[in-house]
């Protein structure tokens, strides 16, 4: 196989993997969230080199900020106005 058509199969496979992430990410964002979450788990248990603890890391999914400033039930929000 030629130089050329090796480079231009990677670039092509390159662009579907991108398209297939970006449509995860948009379609299924929790089920992309449990995947990168079990990846980085498993990069930086100890005793694992540190680049690859580095890199699990920086896979990790960024931590939630749905939960309130105590964590906990987050009712201590505004009420909503009562309906007649």
């Amino acid at each position: 196989m030629e130089t050329g058509l090796v480079l231009q199969y990677l670039v092509i496979a390159l662009a579907a993997l991108l398209s297939l992430w970006v449509v995860l990410k948009k379609q299924f964002p929790g089920t992309v969230r449990r995947l990168r979450g079990g990846l980085a788990l498993a990069l930086v248990r100890p005793g694992r080199p540190v680049w690859m603890q580095a890199l699990g890391r920086r896979i990790a999914p960024p931590a939630g900020s749905s939960a309130g400033a105590c964590g906990g039930c987050d009712s201590c929000g505004p009420s909503a106005p009562k309906q007649h």
